[in-house]
């Protein structure tokens, strides 16, 4: 069984389609969904190498964090606590969606700090080395050119038009990373958790026929999550109600993926569960937070940093697609003196960037870190999505809030 979602903003199908996407939109309502959130450097991923070691995707993980501070802010620098037994080395997550009729499978990167949904298309003038076939729009049937005058077309940054007056976007990454193509409408299907899938019909997605980077890996494609107008959470619209939550599983060997939830799923509640404003400045792609102040042990160091806006709204951007959390440099080494001053350890040489690096031969004791955001204290061990992990984090852009709940997300 298949759950179809048509958005309000593009209703304009025969009237029996109409009353079976007005039905179902009620059924998503009512039930929410969940999805696979898939890490980077899983079994279950395209990424995925078995001759790497632990360590060797920490490292990795490291260097796309770095590569990620431009999105942000470029005075802002890596920062991170080591661990005696390192065990996550992600730095981002994929799912598993199809696109197009009949239904053509991908498994794009998710990321919470852009909006664009796009794939890798046939014919490609320069693509990324993927291992899947790429999607050719010529075999959907519900595959459809946006025209330069549509509102989809105007509202997304960076788009020219071509000779037969059909939409083209230009998106380009951090790290240089790029995508070229078409913008179409086409039906995206999540497969979820549990039957049914939910299809999304007339999506605004990207073809990307001129795709690369610095990088030749094995990337087909984004889905963005952001807060704009053309990411997945906004193009679903109201059958989540503006609700999507993921708990993060500590990466390993095994064939886990931690899990994606939309709608009624999405709800963060119980015991526990603390919440902070969600803040929207210049940008409506990024979820900032107004973060006050950082304890360390029984030091608490007050965040006044105001690059990004004025004190109280919105000094701290959370994202999925960063492993760690980045600071402005000042603040940065008030916290890693903190942090140096509780540890009795033996500190040694670390990977590129990372200057709090201890001998993990011996056992030694982490302070507790805890991120004091405007009504919501976190307790952390790590930040960024290392961070995340065992944390069920909700966002519901229609009330603003983004809450937080200490989880086992092995039984969530």
């Amino acid at each position: 069984m298949t759950v179809i979602v048509n958005p309000p903003s593009l209703l304009h199908l025969v009237s029996t389609i109409l009353l079976l996407s007005s039905l179902t939109l009620t059924l998503a309502q009512t039930t929410g969904f969940s999805v696979e959130l898939i890490p980077r450097d899983s079994p279950k991923s395209p990424f995925y190498n078995p001759m790497e070691t632990t360590s060797d995707r920490v490292t990795n993980a490291l260097r796309r964090s770095f590569s990620s501070v431009g999105r942000f802010k470029s005075s802002f620098v890596l920062t991170e606590w080591a661990q005696s037994d390192i065990t996550v080395g992600s730095g981002e997550y994929l799912m598993n969606i199809s696109i197009s009729t009949p239904a053509f499978d991908t498994v794009p990167i998710v990321d919470t700090a852009s909006d664009l949904i796009w794939t890798q298309c046939k014919p490609c003038l320069q693509c990324s080395q993927q291992v899947a076939p790429l999607f050719d729009p010529n075999q959907s049937s519900t595959y459809q050119l946006i025209s330069c005058n549509a509102s989809q077309c105007k509202n997304l940054f960076q788009t020219t038009c071509s000779s037969n007056n059909s939409c083209q976007y230009s998106i380009n990454y951090p790290d240089d990373s790029y995508s070229n193509g078409d913008l179409a409408f086409d039906t995206i299907t999540l497969a979820t958790t549990t039957s049914p899938t939910v299809s999304v019909l007339e999506i605004v997605i990207g073809c990307g026929h001129n795709n690369g980077g610095p990088s030749k890996e094995r990337n087909s494609g984004v889905i963005g999550l952001g807060g704009g107008e053309l990411s997945l959470i906004s193009q679903i619209g109201s059958p989540i109600a503006g609700k999507f939550s993921y708990c993060l599983l500590p990466t390993s060997e095994k064939n886990e993926s931690s899990k994606l939830n939309f709608g009624s799923n999405a709800i963060v509640s119980g015991d526990g569960v603390v919440s902070t404003p969600l803040i929207k400045l210049s940008s409506p792609t990024f979820y900032f937070l107004n973060l006050e102040a950082i304890s360390v042990g029984n030091k608490r160091i007050n965040y006044t940093d105001v690059s990004l806006g004025k004190p109280g709204e919105g000094n701290i951007i959370n994202d999925l697609g960063t492993t760690l959390i980045l600071f402005p440099s000042g603040i940065y080494g008030e916290l890693e003196s903190a942090v140096a001053t509780q540890i009795n350890a033996t500190r040694v040489q670390g990977p590129e960037g990372l200057s709090l690096c201890y001998d993990a031969k011996t056992e030694f004791v982490i302070p507790n870190i805890t991120m004091h955001f405007t009504g919501a204290d976190v307790k952390l061990q790590l930040y960024g999505n290392l961070a995340q992990i065992n944390i069920l984090i909700g966002y519901d852009i229609e009330k603003k809030t983004v809450s937080f709940k200490p989880t086992d997300c092995s039984k969530n």
